[in-house]
């Protein structure tokens, strides 16, 4: 009996100097072999900005689809345009109610999510730039005209300085005749012309 009093306590203690080494070893691996997770929160920003691209990516389409019925119906006409998107905008322009319209504008934007806009765009921004120097030239001819007509021989020195190859005679004649037809309270005839002779004159 003696023995075994001996004997066991050794064994108790080496069973708890086991137990301690082991519960070391263990909190050491847990303090410094827990990998930080990084890769969840990268994959949380990738869908953020994903999202927010898509969503960017539907208000451009939407918004391109609201430029394209500005545009004149034959302008239009001049965009290679699939089936499906050209009668939505059709269907679009005899939308009377403001709420009907709406729904009409995002079914175009969803179309326009589906196909490649770029070149549509590229299209709808050549026509853009094109009317607006028509515009541009329209005002120009239209400030000479009313020019001509409200200070004379003044306005008809300016343009002279200007532009070449003036027939001063023919403008004189012309304004003459539109000052008639006001006080007549005739179609201004005359300064049609004026404005059609003035149009030969910067092309």
């Amino acid at each position: 009996m003696a023995i075994i009093f001996v004997i066991y306590p050794i064994v108790r203690l080496r069973s708890a100097h086991h137990k301690c080494h082991n519960t070391v070893m263990i909190n050491k691996t847990n303090d410094s072999e827990i990998p930080e997770n990084t890769e969840n929160d990268e994959s949380a920003d990738e869908v953020l900005i994903s999202k927010s691209q898509r969503k960017r990516d539907a208000n451009d389409a939407q918004q391109l689809g609201k430029d394209l019925l500005k545009l004149d119906p034959n302008a239009l006409k001049t965009i290679e345009l699939p089936e499906s998107l050209s009668q939505a905008l059709d269907d679009a322009r005899r939308i009377k109610k403001n709420s009907a319209l709406k729904r009409q504008l995002q079914y175009i934007g969803k179309l326009m999510r589906h196909i490649d806009i770029e070149p549509i765009r590229d299209e709808y921004l050549k026509i853009i730039n094109h009317y607006g120097k028509d515009i541009k030239e329209l005002h120009r001819l239209e400030n000479w005209r009313d020019r001509l007509l409200a200070e004379g021989d003044k306005a008809l020195e300016d343009l002279v300085n200007e532009v070449v190859d003036v027939d001063r005679q023919h403008l004189r004649q012309l304004v003459r005749q539109s000052h008639k037809e006001t006080k007549l309270n005739k179609p201004p005839k005359s300064a049609r012309e004026i404005f059609k002779y003035l149009k030969t004159l910067f092309e």
